[in-house]
């Protein structure tokens, strides 16, 4: 998670390097939980020693400025993956990330043993459609290997002008061989919200990521849906949704929920404590959710997925999410640049830090791939095919085979396309036959 003071925009998501500025009154602590106003002046006798001689004896002239920077970056190389310094390029390029455009390949990354780890792919992106994976691990970028490389040198080798290639040389889980993918670079625009009818009454919404306006679209998409009729469902889809924009988490939460905590985060100081709850009324009047999730699912959608869990508002589906459970502050420097620093931990409303743990799906899926069977040409004897067979007194009227057989047509190509979707649509139609033969759920609307 990352809040940004001043500009007054909370983000949630993976972080691109690793760095701090060395503003402040204190240099440094002694020691973990020490006088944060000491200065370690040992520290800093070395730390003039080894500057001195890089100066003088480096095989090469380097600047004073080249040499602070990469000081500055290499203090957070140590503490965790989402902390990082940014020059002015790199965080107006941020700030611009939230809002929905931005240019490069389209994946979110972080860094695991020296190479540049996809969290996931972002829709509609040239990544997402060459066939990028979660998981999948970066080795060379062109024939640069990325082995030593810091992850902000590695973003920004990916990165250049829209129309131009490279080639992404990977390893991926279950493949013997390295893949190499062949990108070309584009504008990435990314639509936060897509969503659609799958039956009648039942719904489906896809947050790719949380930008500034996902809240907002998420209700219209939903007003969009029920024009065609109350919804007597929604599947909620946080698949490969890296993360994003803090207040956008708490929106989509609160449009399902009456009340009670979303989200909560802690740190050592005073500003990084916050709560926030939702508001009363629950835009779906208390119909049922299930809310599908993958490893690619991280940070802002795990306190979604959090919340409606821990509120027993929604039944998630799918598999345990990435694990992002940390708070970034941006603290903007004088030089136009600014400081992502990991100041908090965020926490469920049930106290649970998803802190390199991840959400646990209610209903595990495994990833499978369905393929048809062909059928024979000979179809089944049925009682009804038997000569002389006793006709059924009170049976109704069936539906027009033409109708029935391209609802089964329908329902085939979505678990063939899809198959976690095709299952959270039937536990949906489940949840509402117990329902409406007067059983009970775990997800009901609170009174």
């Amino acid at each position: 998670m990352l809040r940004q003071r001043n500009l007054l925009t909370l983000t949630l998501g993976v972080a691109l390097g690793a760095t701090i500025s060395l503003g402040g009154s204190a240099l440094a602590e002694k020691e973990a939980g020490g006088d944060v106003n000491s200065i370690p002046f040992e520290g800093l006798k070395t730390f003039s020693e080894v500057y001195g001689r890089i100066r003088q004896d480096y095989v090469e002239p380097v600047t004073d400025d080249k040499l602070l920077e990469d000081a500055i970056r290499g203090m957070l190389t140590g503490l965790d993956p989402h902390s990082a310094y940014l020059d002015k390029e790199q965080y107006n390029e941020l700030k611009v990330g939230t809002t929905g455009q931005f240019g490069g390949l389209g994946i979110e990354v972080g860094m695991e043993n020296g190479f540049v780890k996809v969290i996931s792919p972002i829709d509609d992106t040239p990544a997402q459609k060459a066939g990028v994976k979660a998981g999948d691990l970066i080795i060379r970028l062109d024939d640069k290997p990325v082995k030593g490389m810091s992850l902000n040198d590695a973003v920004k080798l990916m990165r250049g002008e829209p129309g131009s290639p490279i080639v992404l040389t990977i390893v991926r889980e279950g493949v013997e061989q390295p893949i190499k993918i062949k990108l070309v670079r584009d504008i990435i625009k990314v639509k936060s919200v897509k969503s659609r009818l799958l039956e009648d009454g039942y719904g489906y919404v896809r947050i790719t990521s949380f930008q500034s306006k996902t809240g907002d679209n998420v209700l219209e998409a939903l007003g969009d849906l029920r024009k065609n009729g109350e919804l007597k469902g929604l599947v909620l889809d946080l698949r490969n949704n890296p993360g994003g924009v803090l207040n956008a988490a708490v929106a989509v939460s609160d449009a399902f929920l009456d009340d009670g905590l979303i989200v909560y985060t802690d740190g050592r100081v005073e500003d990084s404590k916050m709560r926030f709850s939702a508001t009363p009324s629950d835009v779906l009047n208390g119909a049922p959710i299930v809310v599908l999730i993958n490893s690619g699912s991280a940070s802002a959608s795990e306190i979604v997925a959090g919340a409606l869990q821990d509120h027993k508002r929604a039944i998630i589906m799918g598999e345990k999410t990435f694990g992002k459970g940390s708070v970034q502050t941006i603290l903007p420097t004088s030089n136009g640049g600014a400081v992502k620093l990991t100041t908090a931990r965020y926490y469920t409303p049930s106290g649970r830090s998803i802190q390199a743990e991840g959400i646990a799906p209610d209903v595990p899926i495994s990833k499978v791939k369905l393929e048809a069977v062909a059928q024979s040409e000979f179809a089944p004897i049925k009682e009804a095919d038997l000569v002389n067979h006793l006709d059924n007194k009170t049976k109704k009227e069936e539906p027009k085979k033409d109708d029935a057989k391209s609802a089964e047509d329908k329902e085939e190509a979505l678990a063939l396309q899809d198959y976690p979707l095709n299952e959270a649509l039937n536990l949906l139609k489940g949840i509402n036959i117990v329902r409406h033969r007067g059983g009970s759920t775990a997800v009901t609307k609170k009174n």
